[in-house]
């Protein structure tokens, strides 16, 4: 039978009818004192969680048995609820990162998990959408493009207490996965496509707002030098890497006394804003200059765009954060990894040879 715990704190005229404590159930806590251990370590025997002698487990166990302690079985299912949910961040402005977002629906599906979302918008930054996520108490959080540096993301991973993955962006860090393209050799596949078409001025477009910015514009530097040229590079200021970013880009092209025949843009969405400006200004693409980005997203297949660029595989990219999710929750002392998608050129006809 039971055991029943005398309440110290509710006396009588106090709320009680008797003059002795009111019984109640006991809890961890109880077990905690009366074997003098903590209430976390109490805990993690209760919850079969590791951290725990086998000595220590069973005492903890017989004094349950001993006290009656009985598990709340509301409490317990709200905890693995909360287990099940995968908190993710993203931007819904760039296409990319909403189709991570879809395959990470699909890894998910046959996992026990459900996916939350918090988005980064311009009035929202990463770190509103983290701390919505961790009232939350995810078991896991994937931050799609964070855009926060490694020590903030550090700082995010403690504070969750849980795996968090970066995607997009990050190399090998102790506190967190990584899943990222691999975008330096990304960009010189492109700047090699471009050399074998015959080009020699070639013009990046950086905006360095962006998280994998300057893993793609070391990796524009290096194919240039390799080939003898001088970079040549049109850095975007502020925190856009949209459309509107490579609208300004276009017109600063434009107020040059002459035109590169090749230009690179960091992203396939700074592509069609350079594309639009310069079309508006009479400049053929790819008569006289030819244009590439980076992504592959849905806007760079239009008949209109039909944009060169490189696909950095959301699918995979989505699946690989999946995975670290799960293998550090099966195993917690797991250390970190980084995952490295190796991008593929896609060749349309926003690249020719120069005329």
């Amino acid at each position: 039978m039971s055991a029943r715990i005398r309440d110290p704190c509710r006396r009588s005229g106090r709320g009680a009818r008797g003059g002795g404590g009111v019984l109640r159930e006991p809890t961890m806590a109880d077990i905690a004192a009366h074997l003098g251990v903590s209430r976390q370590l109490v805990s993690i025997v209760l919850r079969d969680m590791p951290g725990a002698s086998e000595e220590t487990r069973a005492r903890v166990k017989e004094a349950a048995r001993e006290l009656g302690y009985r598990p709340h079985q509301g409490a317990r299912m709200l905890r693995q609820y909360r287990r099940r949910q995968l908190g993710v961040t993203f931007s819904p402005s760039n296409a990319t990162e909403s189709d991570i977002v879809e395959a990470i629906y699909a890894a998910v599906e046959e996992r026990g998990l459900q996916v939350v979302l918090s988005a980064q918008t311009r009035s929202r930054t990463t770190v509103q959408a983290v701390e919505e996520l961790l009232g939350y108490r995810c078991a896991a959080m994937v931050l799609i493009g964070p855009e926060l540096g490694t020590a903030a993301m550090a700082d995010v991973a403690e504070r969750a207490g849980v795996p968090v993955v970066a995607v997009a962006q990050g190399e090998e860090a102790t506190a967190y996965d990584v899943v990222r393209s691999a975008g330096g050799s990304g960009i010189e596949k492109v700047v090699r496509h471009l050399l074998e078409l015959g080009h020699r001025e070639l013009t990046y477009v950086d905006a360095p707002a962006m998280p994998p910015s300057a893993d793609r514009r070391s990796g524009y530097e290096r194919a240039v030098a390799a080939a003898g040229l001088a970079a040549d590079v049109v850095e975007i200021d502020g925190p856009d890497y949209t459309e509107e970013a490579g609208a300004e880009a276009g017109r600063r092209l434009l107020s040059r006394p002459h035109l590169p025949t090749g230009v690179l843009a960091c992203n396939d969405q700074v592509a069609v804003g350079v594309l639009q400006v310069l079309s508006r200004a009479g400049v053929r693409v790819p008569g006289q200059v030819s244009l590439t980005g980076f992504d592959d997203s849905r806007v760079a297949a239009l008949s209109s765009v039909d944009l060169t660029t490189l696909r950095q595989d959301p699918d995979e990219m989505g699946r690989a954060a999946v995975e670290a999710v799960l293998r550090r929750i099966d195993k917690p002392t797991a250390l970190p990894e980084v995952h490295v998608v190796e991008p593929s050129l896609v060749v349309r006809s926003s690249t020719a040879s120069p005329r």
